[in-house]
């Protein structure tokens, strides 16, 4: 008989890279597992790539999606009678308790440092931040001492559930060696392109103030966070040189990577960044794109120390401009950074060694 093994998420994407691409799909390829995924999308059940997917059906607002979402996403977990069940959600943590009182196997993969996460809230009062992000970081603790085992999206996030006795590893977002390494991005056009997230943090306002007198296209690909930032962005004199191509799927990513040759990164230095591993920069390295990011130390390890790229204040307009223009004019250097970080994809940061610590994660959970 087959260890049945339930994902579970209350307010991720069906198709998360993370937690469908890899780790479920990636569970498939065990015979002796059956691998289901619980999302409340309201896009209906399916079968995909192996992995059967169970809805709950979407409810709007963050109230309801901590409540009633996570009350639905218990009763479908209970239904499947699963073996173990791998949570990915902070408000999954107390049905993890539940699942574990029958006797269940319980996995919590935690994607971001949720206590640092807090303190990263810009709208909270410090007041409320400090005490706020001490109370989560404890309940965290709390409750997932009395998981199985815990899955740290970075070795920093491990390393905090290691520092408390926790049984944990880190299993890193790194590419998928075989969806990249075969890219060959385009140095004969001056493109560059920034692909993710939209909002203020994430840096793209210094990126289009710094490509306003440069002869290059910008590429961006993703999701505004609201109608006012996106039409303040969109107002700049750097808009001009945009090629906006809003949210796209995998393979549009492909696309992009192929027609640009750097990829931009430059997330502000808030505490949630910092020590987290952005998984476009592994991605543009993975495609043999030169990389321009943050200069945090853990950026400067990845990007620096393997010769992938350029490393600048990401505050700093004129910064950013001087790494791009480094960039677009010397198509050898350019060439010679994608080489590196495709090298360094290929030999240390790609799924593929991530994947053999998640099979190890799973043989041990079930010993």
């Amino acid at each position: 008989m087959k260890t049945k093994i339930t994902h579970l998420t209350s307010a991720h994407p069906r198709y998360d890279t993370r937690i469908f691409i890899k780790e479920c799909c990636s569970l498939t390829k065990i015979n002796d597992y059956e691998v289901s995924l619980v999302v409340a999308d309201g896009l209906g059940d399916e079968v995909k790539d192996g992995v059967k997917i169970y809805d709950v059906g979407q409810i709007e607002g963050r109230i309801n999606r901590i409540f009633k979402t996570t009350k639905k996403v218990l009763q479908k977990a209970i239904e499947l009678d699963s073996d173990i069940y791998h949570l990915h959600d902070p408000e999954l943590m107390p049905i993890g308790l539940k699942l574990k009182k029958m006797g269940k196997k319980i996995i919590f993969d935690a994607h971001e440092d949720l206590p640092k996460q807090v303190m990263a809230k810009h709208y909270l009062n410090y007041f409320v931040k400090v005490p706020l992000s001490k109370l989560i970081g404890y309940g965290e603790r709390f409750l997932l001492r009395k998981y199985d085992y815990i899955v740290g999206a970075t070795p920093m996030i491990r390393d905090k559930f290691l520092s408390h006795n926790l049984q944990a590893i880190d299993i890193n977002n790194f590419p998928i060696l075989d969806e990249l390494i075969e890219i060959n991005p385009t140095y004969s056009t001056h493109a560059i392109c920034y692909i993710g997230l939209l909002y203020d943090t994430r840096g793209i306002r210094e990126i289009v103030q710094a490509v306003e007198d440069l002869d290059l296209k910008l590429i961006v690909a993703g999701k505004f966070h609201d109608e006012a930032f996106e039409e303040e962005i969109k107002a700049l004199r750097g808009w001009g040189k945009v090629d906006f191509r809003g949210f796209v799927d995998r393979e549009g990513i492909k696309k992009i990577l192929s027609e640009s040759m750097a990829g931009l990164v430059t997330l502000h230095p808030t505490p949630s960044y910092i020590e987290a591993y952005p998984v476009k920069m592994f991605e543009y390295m993975g495609a043999g794109l030169t990389v321009i990011a943050s200069d945090f130390p853990l950026y400067q390890s990845f990007v620096m120390q393997n010769g992938s790229g350029l490393c600048v204040d990401p505050l700093d307009v004129s910064a950013i401009k001087e790494a791009i223009q480094t960039v677009i004019c010397d198509l050898q250097l350019a060439k010679e950074m994608g080489e590196h970080g495709k090298n360094a994809i290929k030999e240390k940061y790609n799924w593929e060694n991530e994947e053999a610590k998640l099979f190890e994660v799973y043989k041990n959970v079930l010993s």
